[in-house]
């Protein structure tokens, strides 16, 4: 019984404290089996050939990924020397 109420105690504590949520991210290969199933998880074409070999499909180019708006810096400003 004290394991029980232990376990339940700290099993929601652990689950909180598990850390961080994974993220989503774009990759530059996406593997599409059909029009709507994709999986855009590849770093290479050699991983995303060897995914859709066994499964059938086609390898393509991330378009969300090749085709991404750069991300804006502010320019620094110029230092001057005495």
């Amino acid at each position: 019984m004290r394991k029980f109420l232990l376990a339940a105690i700290l099993a929601p504590l652990v689950s909180v404290a598990g850390g961080s949520a994974a993220q989503a991210r774009d990759y530059p290969w996406c593997a599409w089996y059909d029009r709507d199933t994709y999986n855009c998880g590849f770093v290479t074409y050699q991983q995303c050939l060897a995914t859709v070999y066994g499964a059938g499909g086609i390898c393509a180019r991330n378009p969300r990924y090749f085709f991404e708006a750069p991300r804006w810096e502010p320019r620094r400003k110029p230092r001057r020397h005495r």
